[in-house]
């Protein structure tokens, strides 16, 4: 059995794979976010070590048998978080999430102090980065900066709690903006930019590499076997690939969590800063990917669901199936940015907004908007791949998103290419870490990363792609229009 650990914004997710490649079970424990000023967006590191216990010890009593039977664990998760800890290991403030904007000044001021960072760093520096994190904290919070022995990335700090070890894998390790992505190795001058020590940063491998083992004491209070591998793992989509048997040039998936992402494997550093995508590293050697991120995605159903007075986003889901097919050319516009943009925009300040409402505007349509206007930001990322190289054919869908037939027809019709879903495709990360603790004992790529079998192939509508093509172009319109009047 191989155990992987998934730490994602909304939950810790826990999977247990066994060696025909059956997932036994999956459990997961809820995390909050912390929202204290209008852009910033927190979580306590300690919950995340909380919610890991929790999840697991609901896969433990479902699956006793089993879970004794671990022979090695994988870690992903939520990338770009900044643990801050002391010499001690003790947690200096709440760690600041990926989609924090806070530092937007900070990036400006790191691309003009050092021109080579993006070629450097595969990407435009952006607030979510750690490094510009990093370098808001110096600023505004001299005396915890002071303090700060060790900066960990989220799973890293599970893995703190699982080893005694401070480790990082090199896909996680490329969205700090810190590590030279082409040499595969911490960069002295990315460093120097906010004032940081290459002793400050935790040892690097390889996601499939072991990196660290499980200590005797944890293993007793979890229930799992002492000194067992715990692999270097990889940050949430680069595992997500790796459990879709994504590792080889030109494949790739599309993941519709709290966030919206297209990753599609390069054969080698291949950065294009200009289309606002990022170059980093897979998870497993010799190997880098180019990626797309739009910050709000299924995160955008969440708040519709508040909004609309619906009782989750899956009934924002079905209320927007629900709108007549004639009656899709006419609803409103939704601009996905609740909280700034990445992928084209590279815009921290950029707000949502939905656009031509009318008197007859109801439930359904805005429903509709909103899962079209998610669509319509990952087209964006789409173009933006597509302008730095990359031609997939075809993506497979991952996360939350996932579950929706709905959503993925719409997905296959507006960009045009084939999407496939997937019965384990809801836990992407966590089978992708279990794969990687896998990969951590020895066993080889072909035996390991084989892809899941397709539960549902969705290709592209003709007529759905023609009516929402034209609704893309006034999509891409808003944007440019709303940046003249800020």
């Amino acid at each position: 059995m191989f155990l992987g650990i998934d730490v994602g914004t909304s939950e810790v997710k826990v999977l247990l794979l066994d060696e025909e490649h059956q997932v036994i079970d999956t459990a997961g424990s809820a995390l909050d976010i912390s929202r204290p000023r209008p852009g910033h967006s927190e979580q306590n590191p300690v919950d995340w070590w909380s919610a890991t216990c929790a999840a697991l010890a609901t896969l433990r009593a479902n699956h006793p048998a089993a879970y004794a039977a671990v022979r090695a664990i994988g870690l992903s998760g939520q990338m770009h978080g900044a643990v801050l800890l002391d010499a001690a290991d003790r947690v200096l403030r709440p760690a600041i999430l990926w989609n924090d904007v806070r530092s937007d000044r900070e990036c400006l001021e790191m691309m003009q102090e050092l021109p080579a960072l993006t070629q450097l760093a595969g990407s435009l520096a952006m607030p979510g980065f750690t490094a510009p994190k990093l370098r808001w904290v110096r600023q505004h919070e001299p005396q915890v900066f002071a303090q700060v022995a060790k900066v960990l990335l989220p799973k890293d700090y599970v893995r703190l709690h699982l080893t005694g070890e401070y480790v990082c894998d090199m896909s996680d390790a490329s969205g700090t903006m810190w590590l030279d992505v082409e040499q595969r190795a911490w960069s002295s001058a990315l460093l120097a930019l906010g004032g940081l020590r290459a002793s400050q940063m935790p040892r690097l491998v390889e996601g499939s590499q072991a990196g660290g083992a499980l200590r005797a004491e944890v293993a007793a209070t979890l229930g799992l076997p002492a000194g067992i591998v715990v692999a270097g793992g990889g940050g949430d989509n680069a595992a997500s690939a790796v459990g879709m048997g994504a590792v080889e040039a030109g494949e790739g998936f599309l993941s519709l969590g709290t966030s919206g992402v297209l990753f599609v494997v390069t054969p080698s550093y291949q950065p294009n800063a200009a289309s606002a995508t990022h170059a980093f590293c897979h998870a497993l050697p010799q190997r880098w990917h180019q990626m797309s991120v739009m910050l709000s995605a299924a995160s955008c159903l969440q708040w519709a669901a508040g909004a609309l007075g619906l009782e989750s986003a899956a009934a924002v889901e079905a209320k927007a199936a629900s709108l007549p097919s004639d009656a899709r050319a006419h609803a409103p516009l939704f601009l996905p940015y609740l909280s700034g943009e990445r992928t084209p925009h590279n815009d921290a300040h950029v707000r949502g907004s939905l656009h031509d409402l009318s008197h007859s505007t109801d439930q359904a349509a805005l429903a509709y908007a909103v899962i079209e206007g998610v669509t319509f930001g990952l087209n964006d990322g789409l173009r933006a791949l597509q302008a730095a190289g990359s031609a997939p054919r075809q993506l497979s869908l991952v996360g939350g998103g996932a579950r929706s037939a709905f959503w993925a027809q719409q997905l296959a019709s507006s960009l045009d290419l084939d999407i496939v879903t997937h019965p384990e495709s809801a836990a992407g990360g966590a089978l992708g870490a279990a794969r990687l603790g896998w990969l951590a004992t020895g066993a080889s790529v072909a035996r390991v990363c084989r892809k899941p079998d397709i539960a549902h192939t969705y290709r592209s509508d003709p007529a759905e792609h023609a009516m929402l093509s034209a609704r893309f172009a006034r999509f891409r319109a808003l944007y440019p229009a709303l940046r003249k009047l800020a």
